[in-house]
C-alpha cells in the first residue's frame, strides 16, 4: 500500500484552520477525484464555510503544480484530499452557582494533492470534448434553422397585416365614395324638388290673377 507522503503529485497544507475537520471533510470528500476545473466550480457554489478554505488550498496546489514540476492546470485532477485533526483550544465559561462550563475550539489541517492525467486520459478527454462541440454545433445549426423559421413566419404575419390594412384603407375609400355620391344625388333631387315646387306655385299665382280679372 502507498503511503500518502509517497505519491504521485504536488502538495499544499492549511494548518491550524479554526474549524473541526468533519465540516472540512464534507466540502472535501465532493471534490475528490474531479478536475481541478469541476472541483474550483463545486468549492464557488458551495455554501459551507470551509469552501473558502479549501478553495485557497486547491489555488495553492495548483500554482505548485504550475511552477515547480511544469504541469498545465488543465491536466490535473484532485487526486487526494484530506483533514486531519490539529489542537484544541480550551476554554471555559462561567455557569451558575459558581460553575465553570468547558468550551472545546476545534482546528485542523487541510491538505490537497493534485497529480496529472495519464496519456490515454488526457486523449480520451480531448476525444469526448471534440464529440461534444460536434453536437453544439449540430444543435446550434438546428437552433439557426428554427430562428429563420420563426423570422420567416413573422415576416409572413407583418406581411398579411399590411395586405388586411391595405384592405381595409380600400374598403374606407370605396365607402366614403359611395357615401359622397349618395349625398350629392339627394341634394340634385332636393334642389330639383324645390325647382318644381316653385313654379308650381307661380302657375297658382298666374291662374287667381287671370280669375281676378
Amino acid at each position: 500500500m502507498t503511503k500518502t507522503a509517497e505519491r504521485p503529485g504536488t502538495r499544499s497544507q492549511v494548518r491550524y484552520v479554526r474549524m473541526s475537520a468533519s465540516k472540512a471533510r464534507v466540502v472535501l470528500d465532493k471534490i475528490r477525484n474531479k478536475h481541478v476545473a469541476e472541483a474550483f466550480v463545486v468549492l464557488t457554489y458551495n455554501e459551507r464555510r470551509a469552501s473558502d478554505v479549501i478553495q485557497k488550498c486547491l489555488q495553492s496546489a495548483v500554482a505548485n503544480a504550475n511552477h515547480n514540476d511544469d504541469i498545465a492546470p488543465g491536466e490535473l485532477f484532485v487526486s487526494a484530499c484530506y483533514a486531519d485533526e490539529g489542537p484544541t483550544l480550551k476554554r471555559f465559561r462561567p455557569r451558575a452557582r459558581g460553575r465553570a462550563g468547558r468550551i472545546h475550539k476545534q482546528t485542523c489541517h487541510i491538505t490537497i494533492e493534485v497529480s496529472r492525467y495519464t496519456d490515454e486520459e488526457l486523449d480520451a478527454m480531448r476525444e469526448r470534448a471534440e464529440s461534444r462541440g460536434a453536437s453544439r454545433s449540430k444543435s446550434d445549426a438546428a437552433g439557426d434553422r428554427s430562428r429563420r423559421v420563426a423570422q420567416s413566419r413573422s415576416n409572413a404575419a407583418e406581411e398579411s397585416s399590411d395586405n388586411t390594412d391595405e384592405a381595409a384603407a380600400e374598403v374606407e375609400q370605396d365607402s366614403a365614395e359611395a357615401i359622397t355620391e349618395v349625398v350629392e344625388t339627394t341634394e340634385a333631387e332636393a334642389t330639383t324638388d324645390d325647382s318644381t315646387t316653385a313654379e308650381e306655385a307661380a302657375t297658382d299665382v298666374t291662374d287667381e290673377s287671370k280669375e281676378t280679372d
